[in-house]
Formats: C-alpha cells, structure tokens, sequence
C-alpha cells in the first residue's frame, strides 16, 4: 500500500514534536531514549525551535539583580535537559533605547550572556556580532536592570548564530563533526535554503534545531516546524 507522503510527515511529527504547553523534563527526549523515535526515524529531519531575546546570568550578577543568595524560579522546561524558562525577566538599557521582561533563562552560567536580535540591536543601540553561544570576546556591552539592582556589561551581547543540536549518534548517522557547519531546507511558500547552520554534539542534547525569532518570520516558521538538514 503506498502512504502518501504528507501524512508520513504528519505521523512523524506527532511524535517528535511537543506542544509549547509541555514540559519537557531532563533525560525526557525519545531520542536520548534507547530504541526511541530517533531509531527508526530519518535522522536528517529536524524540528525547529525559535528562540526569543534572553539572557544568562552569572552568579555574581543574579546577586546585584534579584538580591543576594536569590535563586532563578523555574517557569518552564526546554527542551535541551537541564535547561528552562524562569519566572525572573530584566530590563535590557542601551546607548539609544531599552526592552522591558526580557526572560532569564537558567541555570546560572559562569559568565553573562545577552541574546538578541538584529532588530533589537537597532532599538537598543548597538551592534551585536553572529556568535556561538559562549564566544564573547569583543561584543558590545550593556546595562541589565533588575528589581534589586542593575550591571553593566563591558561585553557580552550576542546575535546567536543558528545551529541544530543533536547526540554524538545521531552525529555519527549523518556523517557530521562537532562544529562542522550544514544547509538546512525549509519547506513551504516562504521556504528555502538556510545555509551555515552550526552543529552542535554533546551527550545531553535534543535534537533541534536553534533559529531567532527574525529567522523564523523570514522563513514562514515556527516552534515544531519541521526541516531537512543537507550536508553542506
């Protein structure tokens, strides 16, 4: 019996793909589960997940912002383990402009970092670099407002470059390295082709692929949408 090709799409993504209402706990993934989806599934498709402005907090600095010995209270799950949406937000005060509730996301990290858009950068006033999570070094600054108190940032603020996470084997199925880079192929009216697509391996990893929020109106696409990655 032939399947029709949509409806095996349909099926896939009913299965990889949850709801934004869910939460998804550490070690919770059916790819990280032995025999799960990722088994028996291509493991060249990939769902989306757009990220929104955020920041993480150092230890030092969550102090200054929600007062000493606070703690980030959890909001909801990510879907990379251990990762998750706290209650707490700030204020973002650039040389032009601010943007008021931008999310903490936890946990605490050894060193701050701003995550924002092209966009936002025009309203703030300053211009960010594309950058990998955790590359730093010679990016603008900027002051973090929170009910406690405020910092200011000599460095630190970031455009995330886009990139898919996954586990070393789903890496080792698809033939990819640890920071080698991928095409990505969007379906749909606005789809295309995104090229320079980060790849990122670690044993903790859900398989998913990172864009901002500009990426995704650009390409017509949403939480749980799903891509084909292409070797590039």
């Amino acid at each position: 019996m032939d399947l029709n090709p949509n409806l095996i799409e349909q099926i896939i993504r009913e299965i990889l793909v949850q709801s934004d209402g869910l939460v998804i706990e550490p070690g919770a993934s059916a790819e990280a589960s032995p025999g799960g989806a990722e088994a028996g599934r291509d493991p060249f498709l990939t769902a989306v997940g757009v990220s929104n402005r955020h920041v993480h907090l150092c230890r030092t600095d969550m102090d200054v912002l929600f007062g000493p010995g606070s703690s980030l209270t959890r909001k909801k799950a990510m879907k990379q383990p251990g990762q998750f949406a706290a209650e707490e937000t700030v204020t973002l005060r650039g040389p032009k402009g601010q943007l008021a509730h931008v999310r903490v996301l936890g946990p605490l990290r050894k060193e701050t970092q701003v995550e924002i858009s092209v966009a936002d950068g025009f309203v703030l006033g300053i211009s960010p670099p594309l950058r990998m999570s955790g590359s730093l070094t010679d990016t603008p600054g900027i002051e973090i407002v929170g009910p406690q108190g405020a910092v200011r940032k000599d460095q630190g603020v970031i455009v995330a470059m886009r990139h898919i996470h996954m586990l070393p084997q789903t890496a080792a199925r698809m033939g990819l390295r640890k920071g080698e880079t991928v095409d990505v192929e969007v379906p749909g009216r606005r789809g295309g082709l995104m090229r320079e697509v980060a790849v990122r391996i670690a044993d903790d990893s859900f398989y998913e692929m990172h864009i901002d929020v500009e990426e995704a109106n650009a390409f017509g696409l949403k939480n749980g949408d799903l891509v084909r990655v292409r070797k590039s």
